[in-house]
């Protein structure tokens, strides 16, 4: 049987950064790199095709670090402050 691929929708993902990473916060996924168990991910900045960085994949589930699609900043602040006016209840 073969073995399950990890991160199978990878290429061709967007994501959001939720702070600044080489002055900008969009970026795509271009291409991957399998290193033994470890996946990496070739990000591209949407606004900067220069700004290339690769990134270990599992990263990419951290919720505080990376934000799936392209989120404006208010998007990304409404969860947090949902959560925090639910915790002053």
């Amino acid at each position: 049987m073969a073995k399950k691929q990890k991160f199978p929708y990878l290429v061709g993902s967007k994501w959001t950064s939720t702070k600044r990473t080489w002055g900008w916060r969009h970026f795509q996924v271009v291409n991957r790199k399998n290193e033994g168990k470890w996946v990496f991910a070739e990000m591209v900045a949407s606004c900067d095709a220069e700004v290339r960085f690769w990134l270990n994949a599992k990263q990419l589930k951290d919720l505080s670090l990376w934000q799936p699609g392209w989120q404006s900043l208010a998007e990304m602040a409404k969860p947090e402050e949902e959560n925090y006016f639910q915790s002053l209840d």
